[in-house]
């Protein structure tokens, strides 16, 4: 009974084992049919993964919570880049690197979207008010703004490029990428449609912002006019008493009843401006990151942007 009894174990052990390898086999196969998708920051992702569904492993390089403009890529992120169906990326002052990589990626294996190219893009401005930026090397060269995605239209342009590129790397599941394009594309509709009607009946058209201000698409769209201290892609922290003085009379001299910081800012300044004026310090969205808490709950550009309509109808009422 006791031989039976161990032989019947070993049985047991023996075919776990089997199915274990063909599991395995099965998962691998499997993980191999998706395609792999490397995108740059967080509105890359996002729209990608809208796109392709479960048909994709997607990457994004900017890990969550981290600042984009001090992004440096690792050497398995560049082999990650060139061993990937697709790469998704800005362009831009913040994409300067992957100028220097790109004759070493095969495009016939690995293709290619850059946000800005999706889009008309527009130059980067100081306005009044706005710390000016002295570090540019070559003055008579325009620079574009590349927080291209913060105008859900333009949005929407993007997500089209992605389902197209996709399309034709992965014919099989056309039809697939072009559903949840879609569907991405009505929800991307609804909240333009949204900002359009908050924007129409609130009772100022200025914003101001006591941050750096990556939302030059967004206010061009809605007609929109800002004052802000630093420019998109700033890396200064600290503004001059005279752009203080500037913002805090704007606001006093307006009545505006917000001033925004953007997200993972420490909003000092804006606390400051709020001290002055009692403007209340709301946040605005500019989706170029997410916490590790929000990417792990699986929130969306949408989700973001959402967050933005009732900050923006306080700020115009």
């Amino acid at each position: 009974m006791k031989k039976t009894t161990k032989i019947i174990i070993i049985l047991i052990v023996i075919i776990g084992i089997f199915l274990g390898i063909i599991l395995g086999v099965n998962k691998a196969k499997e993980s191999n049919e998706k395609l792999s998708i490397i995108t740059t920051n967080f509105p890359a992702y996002d729209f990608a993964r809208a796109v392709a569904g479960d048909k994709a492993n997607i990457k994004m390089l900017v890990k969550p919570g981290a600042e984009t403009h001090d992004f440096e890529p690792t050497p398995q992120d560049i082999i990650d880049i060139k061993n990937s169906a697709l790469f998704v990326y800005t362009g831009g002052e913040s994409d300067e690197w992957i100028e220097d990589i790109l004759e070493d990626i095969d495009i016939n294996k690995t293709k290619l979207i850059k946000m800005m190219d999706a889009v008309e893009v527009v130059e980067e401005e100081t306005v009044e008010g706005m710390e000016h930026e002295n570090h540019h090397e070559h003055e008579e060269e325009a620079e574009y703004d590349e927080h291209v995605w913060t105008s859900p239209k333009n949005a929407i342009k993007i997500v089209g490029a992605i389902k197209d590129e996709l399309s034709k790397i992965s014919p099989k599941n056309e039809t697939l990428f072009a559903n949840n394009s879609k569907a991405y594309i009505d929800k991307l509709s609804e909240l333009d449609q949204k900002f359009q009607n908050i924007i129409k009946a609130g009772n100022r058209k200025t914003v101001v912002f006591g941050d750096r201000f990556p939302l030059r698409y967004f206010v061009d769209e809605y007609n929109l006019n800002y004052y802000a201290a630093f420019p998109g892609c700033s890396d200064q922290t600290e503004a001059s008493s005279k752009t203080v003085a500037f913002l805090v009379d704007k606001i006093k001299n307006e009545r505006i009843p917000v001033v925004f910081k953007i997200e993972m800012s420490s909003g000092k300044l804006a606390e400051t401006i709020s001290n002055e004026t009692g403007a209340k310090v709301l946040e605005f969205q500019s989706a170029h990151n997410i916490s590790s808490d929000k990417f792990n709950a699986g929130v969306t550009y949408i989700d973001l942007m959402e967050r933005n309509l009732s900050a923006l109808k306080e700020a115009l009422d």
